[in-house]
């Protein structure tokens, strides 16, 4: 059988006439998840993309026509010359008119978990071949922690998330773990680059039959949920940051800190202890304080901290934490709870970000120097932050702040976007349709009709990783997969590669971009370079022949289990950390000398415009839009598997019992959720797992409005980010804050709706 590989994980699969007859999970899998064999059926599906299209008015009238039409437009199929011919003539334009820094391709998204064929890595290598573009920095998930954790530990996010204490430390070790934001099963479904095993729900089951005790923080039960007995403490929504600070608070008052843990290996307690006594604002933070805030008994935090003081204990805080108003704050005022208990370099002890949220979290893994695509200089120094890009477009020329900095936002006149769709993962959408008009042209490689296809100028249909070979490889994994070519390519799909390859050429850069390899050349090349400098640490892998015929590759195990920054606090001298002092930053002079009134210089409770704690607010339920369970971000929502769960089509909504009496609504009925900024229909499902106040509604349902024509149309098919709010977290990191979101619900009682999402585009021949 053939192996491919996707984020969700590794997949057999079996072909007879040109069709897959079967796919099923790796057999080296323990736990495998059941998306991936949604793909095959979408292979053929009337929403594949098969030829080159471009919009109507687009074609007709020039760049920049009727932008308001983007997503209602018809489509005019065209041939793969005219529209090499056409996206080579408009970025000819856009250089020369405006310069590159009007080329907007940071292209977010999580398309290809091949090393070669990742479509991010394709644009930008292009792109730097012409010149440039204005890219973006940081990510959707955890925008915020990726700015203020290196002020903090030092160093970078991505890499400390790879470092972090292993489960293996945890199982036999962690008397306590604590889950601010719950561990989620189904987001361990997901690893950013592939999974050949997933480990995520077994390492939650050995350490809770080894005796770990689990304390879900939460709204949501089913936060937690792997068939472990835990214990839930509901929490409103925003308000961890003051149930940490409450339990510094105790810590200090009832002298159960570690100060000879502080005195050695952090910086600052002095000022952050004057914050929690309430010296700077004559709010001691009690935990009485934080219980009318945050909705916890004060008993309850006060028991808790006791506990966590007593036993060894594991923190960790979910990266959905991070995606609302002062976002930065969670991710500090936790290290700075760990800190102050003093089991930080202990095994099974500490803090760490967001296990189960993705596979590789506590994954025990030999870190290999496997190398990329490489990319390139990028000649453009415009960038943004990446949840900032509806700003951009809207406000040319107009300063942000961002991490001590002010920079102007550029003046972008084409966008291109490469495995990615926007229209899921962006925040306040009738307001990102307005930015989207902006830009002269847009231009998308794409396989499917999804809303980003349908909201372009200039369509270019790609393959997917099972019309393709590839290299399944990321450091993160143990497991190298082989991705071999199952089908040919629906209609004229073409591999990014080949796409970017064909338009360089027109522009005179080819030899810049390809270096006269083909695309299994390139393949080769990567394995090449990744087993000379695997032999540079003295890991032998198989020759490149020898790894295509065995079909995976798995690299050596460690042989001591992880422990988060040992090496620092073995010798914390010998071996400091990257930031100002060289220790754990409790306070920071950095940041507070950049003056925000939205970070200042200590982790500290601010309130959010939006929560359920507002004295002012207009809607009177917090709206969470958590991550799905049957798709990848919006990835295959057209598939069975994410169809399985909807309601009549329409996402689910959880709501409380209580909740649902109160509107008179029952299981199963449709639902308009709606604020000021928009609205979007659901089906109600009705839970006691769900705190009363809450609803959750995942994220990922393919943007569908009523009237295509209207900005501001309802979207009948259930997309949360008609309602959240696009605003920056703070001034510091900018992150997204869709979860600082007030709604209200009710029962929809208007015209029957079809869903359309899944229909493709009018798409017309060329007049002859």
């Amino acid at each position: 059988m053939g192996l491919t590989s996707a984020h969700w994980g590794v997949y057999e699969f079996a072909v007879k006439n040109g069709k897959i007859t079967e796919m099923k999970p790796f057999s080296e899998d323990p736990d495998p998840s059941p998306i991936g064999p949604s793909i095959v059926d979408l292979l053929d599906d009337p929403m594949r993309i098969t030829a080159p299209a471009v919009r109507e008015s687009w074609l007709n009238d020039g760049p920049g026509s009727a932008p308001e039409k983007r997503g209602s437009d018809p489509f005019i199929r065209v041939g793969w010359d005219e529209a090499e011919k056409l996206v080579a003539s408009e970025l000819d334009r856009v250089r020369r008119t405006h310069g590159n820094q009007a080329i907007y391709a940071g292209s977010y998204g999580w398309a290809s978990a091949g090393r070669f064929h990742h479509a991010q890595s394709q644009v930008h290598r292009f792109l730097n071949c012409l010149g440039g573009y204005t890219k973006s920095k940081n990510t959707y998930s955890y925008a915020a922690a990726e700015v203020i954790i290196p002020h903090v530990l030092g160093g970078n996010l991505m890499e400390i998330l790879t470092r972090q204490t292993s489960w293996q430390s945890v199982c036999g070790n962690t008397g306590l773990m604590v889950a601010f934001g719950g561990l989620p099963a189904f987001n361990a479904q997901i690893s950013n680059g592939g999974t050949g095993a997933h480990i995520q729900r077994t390492g939650v089951r050995e350490a809770a039959a080894k005796g770990t005790r689990f304390v879900n923080l939460s709204p949501r039960r089913s936060d937690v949920k792997h068939d472990i007995d835990e214990d839930w403490i509901q929490l409103r929504p925003n308000t961890d940051v003051a149930v940490m600070l409450a339990m510094c608070h105790t810590l200090l008052a009832e002298g159960l800190h570690d100060q000879a843990f502080l005195d050695r290996y952090t910086t600052g307690f002095d000022r952050f202890s004057a914050y929690l006594r309430g010296a700077s604002d004559g709010t001691p933070k009690t935990a009485h304080w934080a219980a009318s805030i945050s909705g916890m008994a004060a008993e309850d935090i006060l028991t808790l901290t006791r506990q966590m003081a007593a036993e060894r204990t594991m923190l960790t805080v979910s990266w959905s934490l991070t995606r609302q108003q002062f976002g930065e704050q969670p991710f500090w005022a936790v290290v700075a709870l760990a800190a102050m208990i003093g089991d930080m370099g202990k095994p099974g002890g500490g803090v760490g970000f967001g296990y189960t949220i993705t596979n590789y979290l506590g994954n025990n893994v030999f870190k290999m120097p496997y190398a990329p695509l490489p990319q390139g200089q990028n000649a453009v120094s415009d960038f943004i932050p990446v949840a900032r890009v509806s700003d951009m477009l809207l406000g040319p020329g107009q300063p942000f702040d961002y991490d001590g900095q002010q920079y102007l936002y550029p003046d972008i006149d084409l966008v291109y976007w490469a495995g990615g769709n926007p229209f899921h993962h962006h925040q306040d959408l009738a307001r990102m349709r307005l930015a989207w008009q902006k830009p002269s042209t847009v231009i998308v490689n794409e396989w499917c009709w999804n809303a980003v296809a349908r909201h372009a100028d200039i369509v270019l249909p790609c393959t997917t990783t099972l019309e393709r070979t590839d290299i399944g490889m990321t450091p993160r994994d143990p497991y190298v997969i082989s991705m071999d070519k199952a089908v040919e390519p629906a209609g004229e799909a073409r591999d990014d590669y080949e796409i970017f390859a064909a338009i360089a050429r027109r522009l005179g850069v080819e030899e810049a971009f390809t270096e006269g390899r083909n695309a299994d050349e390139w393949q080769r090349w990567i394995w090449d370079q990744s087993r000379a400098a695997a032999a540079e640490i003295d890991v032998e892998m198989p020759d490149y022949e020898a790894f295509r015929q065995a079909g995976h590759y798995k690299s050596p195990a460690l042989d001591d289990d992880r422990i988060f920054l040992s090496e620092f606090f073995a010798d914390p001298v010998g071996a400091p950390l990257a930031t100002p002092s060289g220790r754990i930053e409790l306070f920071s002079q950095t940041v507070a000398d950049f003056g925000y009134d939205d970070c200042p210089g200590h982790p500290s409770w601010m309130e959010p415009i939006e929560w359920m704690g507002a004295a002012e607010k207009r809607y009177p339920l917090h709206m969470l839009s958590n991550q799905p369970r049957t798709k990848l971000h919006s990835q295959m929502d057209n598939g069975a598997h994410s169809r399985s769960i909807k309601i009549d089509g329409h996402e689910p909504i959880e709501i409380n019992p209580e909740d649902a009496a109160a509107r008179g609504l029952k299981d199963g009925d449709i639902v308009r959720v709606f604020n000021d900024r928009g609205s979007c229909l659901c089906g109600a499902v009705i839970t006691d797992h769900v705190m009363p106040g809450v609803v959750v509604v995942s994220t990922g349902s393919w943007y569908d409005p009523i009237d295509r024509a209207a900005r501001d149309s309802m979207c009948k098919h259930g997309n949360p980010n008609l309602l959240s709010p696009d605003i920056g977290t703070s001034k510091l990191g900018q992150g997204p804050a869709a979860h600082s979101c007030l709604a209200e619900i009710e029962l929809y009682d208007g015209p029957a709706v079809t869903i359309t999402a899944f229909d493709p585009p009018e798409i017309k021949s060329r007049p002859a």
